[in-house]
């Protein structure tokens, strides 16, 4: 059964921002739980299982970046990472950590709340889109993409190109695929953020930007001519149908 109140760990090692979160995130109906180290936010996120956890990359005993991804290797929660740093972004959101999202410091209290939101919702439509394949497992045969050399299998969230297995997180999946059911559509990098991410208008577009750029790095033989992933100049993306 799932939980009545969604639990969010903050890890921060400065008190002040702990406190002004613990604050606005229990205003808004949810629990929390703190840790102001790395090796803390590790232990309790294995032993209490939380539903989100917003993560401090400068920490002291262990980094931000590193326990993202020891997390990461025992659990799929999201984690969206507090940063000071734009440079750590392409870390942030590499397949090597599998961070689900980012916030700029100093960030206003109001964006990242809903950025809170909306992970935790597509947390909950991924589950009940689960729950409904599993009931009409029978019903859904059409569960496959194919547009050129790229083929996504949806019901493992498996993504080949020219036959081979490409390792992508279910973010970059989610991407790949919203492009792929409309090949030659070019979507705006506004458009992928709202319908992938979950966001209206708080987004950073930089974050499809990145998301796109390692998306290529995994699907395309030469990242500096893509041939699957095109990008529109002052536009957006389409996926090529041949």
């Amino acid at each position: 059964m799932e939980k009545e109140v969604k639990t969010i760990l903050i890890v921060d090692d400065e008190a002040p921002i702990r406190d002004i979160l613990v604050y606005n995130l229990q205003k808004e109906g949810y629990e929390t739980i703190e840790a102001s180290d790395g090796v803390t936010a590790v232990n309790m996120a294995l032993e209490q299982k939380p539903d989100l956890i917003l993560l401090d990359i400068m920490l002291p005993k262990l980094d931000g970046l590193s326990v993202c991804k020891r997390i990461k290797n025992s659990l799929n929660v999201p984690i969206l990472m507090l940063t000071a740093k734009d440079g750590e972004i392409d870390k942030i959101l590499g397949l090597e950590l599998g961070a689900d999202d980012y916030i700029t410091k100093p960030f206003s209290v109001r964006e990242l709340v809903a950025r809170v939101k909306a992970n935790l919702r597509k947390v909950e439509a991924v589950s009940s889109n689960n729950t409904v394949q599993q009931v009409n497992e029978e019903k859904k045969k059409e569960s496959k993409i194919v547009v050129g050399d790229l083929e996504l299998d949806l019901d493992k969230f498996e993504v080949k190109v020219r036959g081979e297995i490409m390792d992508l997180t279910l973010r970059e999946f989610e991407v790949l695929k919203f492009l792929a059911s409309q090949p030659e559509q070019v979507v705006t990098r506004e458009t992928l953020l709202e319908k992938v991410w979950g966001y209206e208008y708080f987004g950073d577009i930089r974050t499809v930007d990145v998301t796109v750029r390692r998306i290529r790095e995994k699907i395309e033989k030469d990242t500096s001519i893509p041939k699957i992933l095109i990008t529109k100049r002052g536009v957006g993306y389409y996926i090529a149908s041949n």
